[in-house]
């Protein structure tokens, strides 16, 4: 498909193509355990489409493991995940993105992952990530 983004992570042993949902207005940063320390920025994707690498992807999963994140075992870099809410749908790190940078973003939600729905949490927007450049 024609609408599906050029991605990789940074050594390019992974080579993708994401369907993103909404364009890059899905973008959002995560403060569960896991994201803060990870730090990437996402955005909501419907599908992705390996073209290369596969099996230098390595799949990380905790706390319910019921979902996978992959990263690339070559360099390290986390590429994408399936959607803990919906585990049909993905959400991949922009950065992987071609010609997309997290800096890109003056603001961003905060998806309030240590409350998550699937915890008896409320979810929702935990708060509003912002950057100036100088």
């Amino acid at each position: 498909m024609s609408d599906k983004m050029p991605a990789r992570c940074h050594c390019g042993a992974v080579v993708f193509k994401v369907g993103l949902i909404d364009g890059l207005n899905t973008a959002r940063r995560c403060n569960c355990s896991f994201c803060r320390m990870r730090g990437a920025v996402v955005a909501a994707a419907s599908e992705i489409e390996i073209v290369k690498g596969k099996e230098v992807l390595t799949e990380y999963r905790f706390n319910s493991k019921s979902v996978a994140h992959y990263f690339c075992s070559v360099c390290g870099i986390y590429t994408f995940h399936q959607s803990r809410s919906n585990p049909e749908q993905f959400a991949v790190n922009v950065a992987c993105i071609d010609g997309v940078s997290p800096f890109d973003f003056s603001s961003l939600k905060v998806t309030d992952g240590i409350n998550h729905p699937k915890d008896g949490g409320g979810g929702g927007v935990a708060g509003i990530l912002s950057y100036q450049p100088k």
